[in-house]
């Protein structure tokens, strides 16, 4: 199961939501809350977690959307 990680128009500033954690993080530019958002899905993905990262425009339409996949450790026996 993919982690969703949104980035969403809030007042003047943006959020960062996700069902990986409980608050929300917010940020005053939209690039700041995107770049937020993908290492945020960079974290999940090195912890095993596939993850993928919805972003909105300020008419609620959905701007973009892409996935970040899980990163596997090979183990040397």
């Amino acid at each position: 199961m993919s982690r969703i990680i949104s980035v969403k128009p809030v007042g003047d500033g943006w959020s960062v939501q996700s069902d990986a954690f409980d608050s929300e993080m917010m940020f005053l530019s939209g690039a700041k809350a995107e770049a937020a958002a993908r290492r945020l899905a960079k974290t999940l993905a090195k912890s095993g977690q596939d993850s993928e990262i919805r972003i909105f425009l300020r008419d609620g339409a959905l701007a973009g959307q892409f996935a970040v996949r899980a990163q596997h450790m090979a183990v040397a026996v």
